[in-house]
């Protein structure tokens, strides 16, 4: 939509905070609706019992244990990768498929390597939607953790700099979209993360879609920094460097979240990608960029009403190759020594790179603006 192509990558062509909507509708997906209403009505009631029984069993069951932690912690996975599992089943997502990849190819390909985060490694991931947090949950249970900023972007005064947007690693060929660029908008200035804060997956699944700063900043709000954070941690903690979602169709720009050097050392990194299939006439995009009141409730009951399975494609860096392996060459990510987050930027490539992924020099904080228009435009 061009009213929004001033939110268009000038480096790529994408359009990475816009909605993706289905093709227009045939008469089978006009008759289909009743159907659709029902069979919605149905997995959306499934999936409020399970939210029930989550709350019951974690937060109520699970409690008598405390005292005693690995049980609890037991118990608690155990519980919440039940009601994770049987949540997206309900809403069609019967089978996600989940490879081991590793960067190298050919006839000297490594063996594959299985993921055993531990407490107190990080996952690294790009962020798309709430359904990768149920995966998560699923099958880690882990901690999340949201990023504190130092201040509010505005929508109303964006700070901008007077530059051209100049991170823009999409190639140019001089034609199509790979020529449109973003003359009616200055990049936006990164706004600072001071630290973290941690949330249950009920609050993960709540501020999917939105910006920080979540309702907490560093002066309303407890939070601490990442490396805090983990070493208190029972178990292993998921980071979004994207700090927002975006449509999948390509990578935001990373925050400065880690300001750690490589190889990485006394915990382990994991490097994940999730991309998802564009909609159909028959089934709502999983990727869920723009949040509503009742987030993410809206979202969950277009999935719900969803006819045709859902595709989901996770894959997981063999841990070898991840920026905490000992033999880890940064010099094959990392352009020079002035990079603020070399462990950030080496993320971010990595994940560019087993995902096929176009990577976007825009950030959350130019989300923060785009969704301010968003808005407006659809009053």
């Amino acid at each position: 939509m061009e009213k929004y192509s001033a939110y268009r990558d000038p480096g790529t062509g994408v359009q990475p905070f816009l909605p993706l909507v289905p093709p227009p509708s045939d008469l089978l997906a006009k008759l289909s609706v009743p159907l659709a209403l029902l069979v919605g009505a149905v997995r959306t009631a499934l999936v409020l019992v399970l939210l029930v029984v989550h709350l019951v069993l974690v937060e109520g069951v699970s409690v008598i244990f405390i005292p005693v932690p690995i049980v609890h912690r037991f118990i608690t996975r155990i519980f919440t990768a039940l009601t994770a599992r049987l949540a997206l089943l309900c809403l069609g997502l019967f089978w996600i498929s989940v490879d081991n990849v590793t960067r190298k190819r050919g006839r000297g390909a490594k063996d594959i390597e299985s993921w055993k985060p531990r407490a107190g490694d990080i996952i690294v991931s790009n962020w798309v939607s709430w359904v990768e947090i149920l995966w998560l949950a699923f099958r880690f249970n882990p901690i999340f953790v949201l990023p504190v900023t130092e201040t509010v972007p505005s929508p109303e005064t964006p700070a901008l700099t007077s530059e051209a947007i100049s991170h823009t690693p999409g190639r140019r060929t001089g034609t199509g979209s790979a020529n449109i660029t973003a003359t009616s908008r200055a990049v936006t200035a990164r706004v600072p993360i001071v630290g973290f804060c941690q949330v249950s997956l009920l609050s993960a699944l709540r501020y999917t879609g939105r910006t920080p700063p979540f309702g907490i900043t560093k002066n309303t709000g407890s939070y601490g920094s990442l490396d805090d954070i983990r070493k208190h941690a029972a178990h292993p903690l998921v980071v979004f460097p994207e700090c927002t979602t975006s449509n999948g169709r390509a990578l935001l720009r990373f925050a400065d979240v880690f300001r750690q050097k490589i190889p990485v050392r006394g915990y382990n990194v994991f490097v994940m990608c999730v991309r998802y299939d564009p909609p159909t006439r028959f089934a709502a995009t999983l990727a869920h960029t723009i949040p509503t009141a009742l987030n993410p409730l809206s979202h969950m009951l277009s999935l719900a009403a969803s006819l045709a399975p859902q595709a989901v494609s996770i894959r997981l860096l063999a841990p070898s190759e991840s920026p905490s392996s000992q033999l880890f060459l940064a010099s094959e990510f990392l352009t020079g020594s002035n990079e603020t987050d070399p462990l950030a930027e080496t993320c971010a490539a990595l994940i560019a790179q087993i995902g096929k992924m176009k990577r976007t020099g825009m950030g959350w904080e130019d989300k923060v603006f785009f969704h301010h228009l968003f808005s407006q435009k659809k009053r």
